[in-house]
């Protein structure tokens, strides 16, 4: 029999268990029950109790199948696996069965034959057998007509139990019918079929080969061939296999008897035209025909039922089991040796070991007397040493004290020398601060003196010019009254012209004269002023801001005069508004970012907030309090941010409506107001006294 040995269970693996106990001296539980009862090993004893285990497992007291589908055997409670799958089950039961009385007892033997034939009886099993191939006893699926009763496992099962389902459906029993082996099967084709061609229509089959049949005219018309298979179950499971295939087609012998007979066969599948092939398994009929099939089948095969070749693949398993024990008896000896071996050299260590352990005695109690004196020595010169130690300790002690009391000394002179040190670079220090102080405070003075200068005599230019400039319009104004008397004059003498015609002609055309004079020097002396004006007026806004240039770090806005930056947003109305909204959380970060935001709308030329209103008679521009942007900043933050807001715009407006950018302006913060040149003087001075009065003080 072709055995899987990949799935193949050894069935010994019990009996080296046995044998590893044999050799190390313990007495397994068989040998001891064989003991009591030697003749239960005789074959009667084994038969009767097979029988009687084999009634115990119908009627149901033995738990075969495993909840997770698995099955196990009742008759090994005691080994590790309990899970097996049928096939290996039935290799386990049959390799123990067929065991040998020397390595399995009678009872172990009987009960897993019993077990292998209630597997494969039961109808519990029958879904489970169905298909397995390579086990003896297993069911395949069974062909469709009435020549073959069912698969060649399923007849080895049926002879196992001495009953079937071929027998139950009427059918020959499976005992008497023989089937030629090794397995064959019969291809049959009518006239004009080209016996070469019967292989084409089996391809798709596991078979050996194809074997054409040449037959003499005189036999008939009909073609043949033998399809040959391999002498295991495989082979038959594949030849049933090809007659299941032929009989579900209606191409079964059956149907070609019928049509060799001329009774009309059913019709058989296949295209129309086609010849048609028939074909079954070879059996009792076919090998002893007297025709080409028959001489075939007599030369190549043999008769055989099912029961026979169930025995010979017994045998041929029960020669391999036997050779496998008689290998296993030939290394359990060579394992006995080992062991005496085993046993002589571990005699021999152990006497080894107990004179090591009496040598280790005997060492141990010479080293520990010499311990012990090593130790009454050790410590009396510890102890010397540590009186020696002691007054070494002592001394030491002394000489730190005083070494302590040396470096106080040293450290607090050295203390003293570094404290006047440090003085002494101090003082040096801050007098070098001072002078650069002074010479710093010496050189602001010089350089504010020098401004104070320049803008002082300026300011002589600008007052002699404006001097200059008001008897210039006195000038005028004397003029322009000139001009007034004599244009009433010469009205007057207009209304008088009749009285006197030629005195007063006369008269009229002198002072048309000097009239026209008058005006034309009128005309050139205010040309002059309105000139002389405006280079005044630029002079001194120039002065303003070199004033404020150079002024700005020096004047701040706690000052009384100091430089504004007219359209630049006050801060502490938005931090205030932002306290109030937000808490006390972030809200300086919160109110730059809104003051910068602001201040970039003011920025826009788009957004121009007023309107203008008429004020006695003049147009003027006014802040729009209707602006959507104002309304929601009014809305939102309240008053203060509001007026803070449009005094941004207010002097935007004013100072630079076109650039729309902040500039900066001389202020008199004490009066609210853009300061004068006067007052900016007035008070650069008197901060120069006092810081003159400083100095010297």
């Amino acid at each position: 029999m072709d055995l899987d040995m990949d799935d193949y269970l050894d069935p010994y693996e019990e009996a080296e268990a046995e044998a590893a106990a044999e050799a190390a001296g313990v007495t397994g539980p068989h040998k001891a029950d064989s003991s009591d009862d030697p003749d239960e090993d005789d074959s009667d004893a084994e038969s009767d109790y097979e029988e009687q285990s084999f009634a115990l497992l119908t009627s149901g007291k033995h738990r075969v199948r495993n909840p997770d589908g698995t099955f196990r055997c009742p008759f090994c409670p005691g080994k590790k696996k309990q899970g097996y799958k049928i096939k290996d089950l039935l290799q386990h039961a049959d390799g123990i069965g067929v065991s040998s009385k020397h390595r399995r007892h009678g009872r172990e033997r009987a009960s897993h034959r019993a077990f292998a034939r209630f597997v494969r009886t039961h109808p519990d099993f029958a879904d489970d057998l169905v298909g397995i191939t390579g086990i003896l006893g297993a069911i395949t699926t069974a062909p469709a007509n009435g020549n073959a009763g069912g698969s060649g496992k399923g007849e080895g099962n049926v002879n196992a139990a001495g009953s079937g389902s071929a027998a139950a459906n009427g059918a020959p029993p499976l005992e008497v019918e023989k089937y030629a082996w090794p397995w064959a099967c019969v291809l049959a084709a009518g006239a004009g079929f080209n016996a070469e061609e019967f292989a084409d229509r089996v391809a798709m089959f596991s078979l050996a080969e194809v074997v054409p049949l040449f037959v003499d005219e005189m036999e008939g018309a009909e073609s043949f061939a033998i399809v040959r298979f391999t002498n295991d179950w495989s082979g038959f499971d594949a030849a049933l296999t090809l007659e299941s295939h032929f009989s579900v087609n209606k191409l079964g012998r059956k149907e070609f008897e019928m049509k060799s007979n001329g009774l009309g066969a059913a019709e058989g599948s296949g295209s129309e035209g086609e010849v048609k092939v028939y074909g079954w398994v070879a059996r009792e009929g076919d090998y002893n025909a007297k025709n080409a099939v028959g001489r075939f089948l007599r030369k190549h095969t043999i008769l055989k039922t099912i029961d026979e070749v169930s025995k010979i693949e017994l045998e041929k398993s029960g020669a391999m089991v036997a050779t496998l024990a008689s290998q296993i008896e030939e290394k359990n000896r060579c394992l006995q040796d080992l062991e005496t071996k085993k046993n002589a050299t571990e005699l021999s260590i152990s006497r080894l070991e107990e004179d090591n352990r009496k040598l280790h005695e005997a060492y141990n109690d010479e080293m520990r007397a010499l311990h012990r004196r090593a130790r009454e020595n050790a410590l009396r010169i510890f102890q010397d040493n540590e009186n020696l130690r002691q007054e070494l300790e002592n001394k030491r002690k002394e000489l730190n004290s005083r070494a302590k009391q040396l470096e106080k000394l040293s450290a607090e002179n050295a203390n003293d020398m570094k404290t006047l040190a440090d003085e002494k670079q101090k003082a040096k220090d801050d007098n070098s601060e001072l002078e650069l102080a002074s010479i710093e405070q010496q050189r602001a003075d010089e350089d504010v003196l020098k401004l104070l200068d320049d803008q002082k005599r300026e300011k002589e230019d600008v007052f002699a010019r404006m001097l200059q400039l008001e008897k210039e319009l006195h000038e005028k104004q004397q003029l322009e009254l000139e001009v007034a008397r004599l244009n009433g004059t010469l009205q007057v003498m207009k209304h008088l012209e009749g009285d006197d015609d030629g005195d007063i002609h006369e008269k009229m055309e002198k002072l048309s004269e000097r009239l026209e004079h008058e005006k034309k020097r009128l005309e050139d002396l205010s040309g002059d002023l309105v000139r002389k004006e405006r280079e005044s007026n630029d002079e001194l806004q120039q002065a303003r801001k070199e004033l404020i240039k150079a002024l700005e770090d020096e004047l701040n806005g706690w000052s009384v005069i100091g430089i504004k930056r007219m359209g630049e947003l006050d801060g502490k109305p938005f931090e205030n508004a932002c306290k109030r909204k937000y808490g006390k959380d972030d809200y300086q970060a919160r109110a730059a970012e809104l003051v910068s935001n602001w201040q970039e709308e003011l920025k826009k030329p788009s957004w121009h907030p007023f309107k203008r209103v008429e004020v006695n008679g003049e147009l003027k521009e006014t802040l729009d309090d209707d602006d959507a942007k104002l309304k929601f900043l009014w809305l939102e933050y309240g008053d203060d941010v509001c007026n803070a807001v449009k005094t941004a715009l207010l002097e935007i407006n004013e100072y630079n409506p076109s650039g729309r950018y902040v500039v900066s302006e001389l202020w008199n913060f004490r009066k609210g107001r853009k300061a004068t040149m006067k007052e900016v003087l007035k008070y650069l001075f008197a901060q120069m006294e006092t810081t003159t009065k400083r100095r010297r003080g």
